[in-house]
């Protein structure tokens, strides 16, 4: 920044010039429950001031925001980034290219996806690293998943190295479960030292929780009674139902607590699931509860069939409705995509075989805007610390990213909440090729999205010169309770 200027909108200032003004606008700041009408001047990247509306000051480009909100940036800290069909890794710059555009048309400026790999993390992380750096358009971190006794050994250096604190463990890769996904067997001895692993080095554990030996039974009982699966959804459902996601995350926060780590539980799906993260959490364990779009919006009733099945399952009405209550009410802490980018020909063969998972990115902050912010009366405030200001503080970003303050980086999901529009199948830019919400009229839409000041979604047009510009982003964690 080149002068002096105010922190805060209606300030005075002084002699200041920007390399971007945004002006006009409705800006969702920090603390503030209500959009403040702020002008926000950007310098080399980052918030240089938030001024009074119509302060003159040179600017090399202003840009009118009349009508619209500004919201910090989107982080997605949950979500799959591959190659094809496998979600291990990206494997070329495209991958990323195109993922990262999906997450700017959904606002999203940052994602920490996960890193699936039976090899030593040293060995892999850099050129996984240098390949999405390639191709994305907006910032990122990894989440390594630890699956080997080498990985485990590695978590000290992940932390220290590569400022990647937050790991994945898949709880149910026991009996041969996780081949699907190339990865060993292991079990609770090993979640319990990777626990202690984080505690004594300042990481966070990311269980996916589910009690995969109940659901063996469940599932040679549902298959028995459904073995064509016409239950289709309900069916799933069945085979893994809520009280065996609930188990699975009462069981890792009680071991997070015992060893003194903190925990960020992924993709709750059920009442009885967060029921067991809030009772852990009122223990005294940190835990930190995220959910994702779909289960908010989808149930075992919806007529998509095997294009919804997904792990944990679309739970049951009654299960969408609690969750929409802990958004409301601050139980939950964070709203993330599991956006998974395997293409529609994975959902053959009906509900017995079709792969777990779907897309989300594009349509994350547009459906909490229409089902949350216009339904429900979810405030835009509330949206902002879901997606963005909680996500940053419960990952180690929140020294940049999270909020709409001066000296943090000029991250913006600028929105215009009123807007009326149908997801169609040929509006979808991820690579999956199809979208949950196909059909869906939503109210609420993404206009601009900025990562560091540049324009990365334009009048919802994409910048291609944009790609690889995107940057790591080394997070260190310093929380100690929920968000």
């Amino acid at each position: 920044m080149r002068g002096r200027a105010a922190g805060a909108a209606g300030g005075g200032v002084t002699a200041m010039a920007c390399d971007l003004l945004l002006t006009g606008a409705r800006v969702v700041l920090p603390g503030a429950a209500e959009p403040t009408a702020c002008d926000i001047a950007v310098e080399g990247g980052r918030i240089a001031a938030l001024l009074a509306p119509g302060t003159d000051i040179p600017a090399r480009e202003r840009v009118s925001l009349s009508g619209l909100a500004v919201l910090p940036g989107a982080i997605d800290a949950h979500l799959h980034l591959g190659h094809g069909k496998d979600i291990s890794r990206p494997r070329v710059p495209g991958d990323a290219d195109r993922e990262s555009a999906a997450a700017a048309a959904g606002g999203i400026t940052c994602f920490i996806p996960y890193l699936m790999a039976t090899e030593p993390f040293a060995a892999i992380l850099g050129d996984v690293i240098a390949v999405t750096a390639a191709g994305a358009r907006i910032d990122f971190g990894y989440h390594p998943i630890i699956s080997t006794e080498e990985q485990l050994a590695e978590v000290e250096a992940c932390i220290r190295d590569w400022g990647a604190p937050s790991f994945k463990i898949f709880m149910n890769n026991r009996g041969g479960e996780g081949k699907r996904l190339g990865l060993p067997d292991i079990d609770d001895g090993f979640l319990l030292r990777l626990c202690e692993a984080a505690a004594a080095h300042g990481g966070m554990v990311c269980p996916h929780p589910e009690t995969i030996e109940m659901a063996w039974v469940l599932r040679e009982r549902v298959l028995r009674a459904d073995p064509e699966g016409r239950g289709g959804l309900a069916t799933w459902n069945a085979t893994r139902p809520p009280f065996v996601e609930a188990d699975a995350v009462q069981r890792a926060a009680y071991v997070a607590k015992t060893t003194g780590a903190p925990l960020y539980v992924v993709h709750t799906s059920s009442a009885e699931a967060l029921d067991a993260a809030l009772r852990q959490r009122a223990a005294g364990a940190r835990v930190f509860v995220e959910t994702c779009p779909h289960y908010l919006t989808h149930d075992v009733t919806w007529p998509g069939g095997t294009i919804g099945k997904i792990n944990p399952p679309l739970r049951e009405a009654t299960d969408r409705e609690a969750l929409w209550r802990g958004l409301i009410d601050g139980s939950i802490d964070t709203v993330a995509t599991d956006h998974v980018h395997r293409d529609i020909t994975s959902k053959d063969g009906g509900i017995w075989t079709a792969s777990p998972g779907c897309p989300g990115m594009e349509t994350m902050l547009p459906v909490l805007l229409s089902e949350g912010f216009a339904k429900r009366g979810l405030s835009l405030a509330r949206i902002a610390a879901l997606t963005a200001g909680n996500p940053a503080r419960a990952m180690g970003l929140d020294h940049a990213k999270g909020v709409i303050a001066p000296g943090m980086d000029a991250d913006f999901a600028i929105v215009d909440p009123a807007a009326r529009w149908t997801v169609t199948r040929d509006s979808v830019v991820s690579s999956a090729g199809y979208s949950i919400y196909e059909g869906w009229a939503l109210t609420g839409r993404v206009i601009h999205t900025l990562v560091r000041g540049r324009f990365v979604l334009r009048d919802g047009a994409f910048d291609d010169t944009a790609v690889g510009t995107g940057q790591y982003v080394r997070r260190r964690l310093t929380h100690g309770t929920h968000a």
